[in-house]
């Protein structure tokens, strides 16, 4: 393996690893010493990636706009293809714009020969039937659930009931039929799913469950799973 390979599946391990990874364990994978490992983390940082810690501690890879593209290999680009184009065909209005948005900046940053391979990819997504629009801005809802901000929202449910829900939201699925929010409810004391086209009059409130969001989360899938939705 010449230095350069080595430098590349370094910086591949940098990403792939969960960091910090020491230098043992990038020695293990590329079958070197921790002394070349710590040479090439040296002469990386030279050529302007962004890699914090130091020996001892471990090292993470800081990405820098500035470092040459990321290649992708024939599968891979037929996958990115076919993963942007089912969220264009399935996604909300804003999601599916950055999907189609995403694609194009795929297209214009490749290398020609890349970029013509995902401009003819052979694997494509349609929907005859797609999921029932959401009846709030889906953006804000997502936005809302990064931020780890409590919500509020009239909802309707299967029988027509509508009452007033503040929740706390930890995930959107995009079903086949529709589109939920997995969400802990102050109303009833408890985890519960949502379709986004129920809803209505979203609020964002400044209240929030930081950093509470893993926990629940984890907790509300268990409860689902023993509930069989999902």
């Amino acid at each position: 393996m010449t230095k350069t390979e080595r430098l590349f599946r370094l910086m591949q391990l940098l990403r792939q690893l969960p960091p910090p990874v020491t230098a043992e364990q990038l020695a293990q994978e590329l079958d070197v010493s921790a002394r070349t490992i710590h040479r090439d983390i040296d002469a990386l940082r030279a050529l302007g990636a962004m890699i914090d810690g130091a020996a001892g501690f471990g090292f993470t890879l800081i990405e820098d706009a500035t470092l040459p593209p990321l290649g992708f290999g024939a599968t891979e680009l037929e996958a990115l293809s076919l993963g942007l184009s089912e969220v264009a065909h399935r996604g909300d209005p804003d999601l599916a714009e950055a999907a189609r948005s995403a694609l194009k900046k795929l297209h214009a940053r490749l290398p020609p020969r890349q970029s013509a391979r995902l401009q003819h990819a052979t694997l494509s997504a349609f929907m005859f039937s797609p999921p029932a629009p959401p009846t709030v801005d889906s953006a804000v809802l997502r936005q809302a659930t990064w931020e780890e901000r409590e919500v509020c929202f009239s909802y309707s449910d299967g029988k027509g009931t509508v009452t007033k829900r503040q929740v706390k939201p930890l995930e959107m699925i995009y079903f086949d039929q529709s589109t939920v929010l997995i969400a802990w409810c102050h109303l009833r004391r408890g985890f519960r799913v949502f379709r986004l086209d129920r809803m209505q009059a979203l609020e964002v409130r400044e209240t929030t469950f930081r950093p509470h969001r893993v926990r629940l989360y984890r907790e509300a899938l268990a409860h689902l799973r023993s509930q069989k939705i999902g």
